[in-house]
């Protein structure tokens, strides 16, 4: 997981009291959030890389927060892409198993009632609850993954059919993501709030920015975030 680099704690004078978010459900990115993929990501794409012969920097600097289809299609020409999305996903699931939870995932998702909480991930469905499974994190009963949409994110789609199998309006729902995509696509659906983690997420347009969900607490209309475990940039 990229370290919180450049960013240090909200000063504790900053605030009096605990920030309130309200919110009738939360919708949670999987990668950078939940779980701590950023290893995994980076073996399996670039061997995909290696194997076309492409360049392994700019392939991997690319994919965060984005769906495989859309990546693929940025590096290759229409004839190959079937193929060379069936050999990243099959390198990616290979290498689900190495991944962990990130802090406070596991706390704060139990807290939660399982009708209050989803999962808008731009991975695959399958490659998103073998994480969710490796990292022994608790299946979302509502999942809404690369499968299920047209447009992967920045576009809104995600969050928005999200919402709408939860029977929340997404401007009573709160997003938490890392990726620069995902924050202008929560922002593009209209979430009542958008919580930032890590430095990934710095001056994306979040409403404010955590260092992990270590800093969120689920209570009843919303969470609770902890000011000790807020970011600012470094002065």
């Amino acid at each position: 997981m990229t370290e919180n680099a450049g960013l240090v704690p909200f000063r504790q004078a900053a605030w009096d009291t605990a920030i309130r978010l309200t919110g009738g459900a939360v919708l949670f990115d999987c990668d950078g959030v939940l779980v701590d993929s950023d290893a995994s990501v980076t073996r399996a794409w670039s061997h995909w890389a290696q194997h076309y012969r492409l360049a392994v920097d700019d392939v991997v600097g690319s994919v965060h927060g984005r769906r495989s289809a859309d990546t693929v299609a940025a590096f290759l020409p229409a004839d190959t892409r079937d193929t060379a999305l069936a050999l990243i996903d099959a390198y990616e699931i290979e290498d689900a198993a190495t991944v962990g939870g990130l802090p406070g995932a596991r706390e704060l998702l139990t807290a939660i009632p399982a009708s209050r909480w989803a999962v808008v991930t731009s991975g695959t469905r399958a490659l998103a609850q073998a994480r969710l499974r490796a990292a022994g994190l608790p299946p979302p009963a509502v999942l809404v993954s690369a499968d299920d949409v047209t447009r992967g994110k920045p576009d809104p789609e995600g969050y928005l059919r999200g919402a709408a199998i939860l029977g929340v309006p997404i401007g009573e729902a709160i997003v938490v993501e890392d990726s620069p995509g995902g924050i202008r696509a929560a922002r593009r659906a209209g979430a009542a709030a958008v919580v930032g983690v890590s430095v990934r997420a710095h001056g994306c347009g979040a409403d404010l920015l955590v260092t992990d969900l270590r800093a969120l607490t689920w209570t009843h209309g919303g969470l609770r975030v902890d000011p000790a475990r807020m970011l600012e940039p470094r002065p």
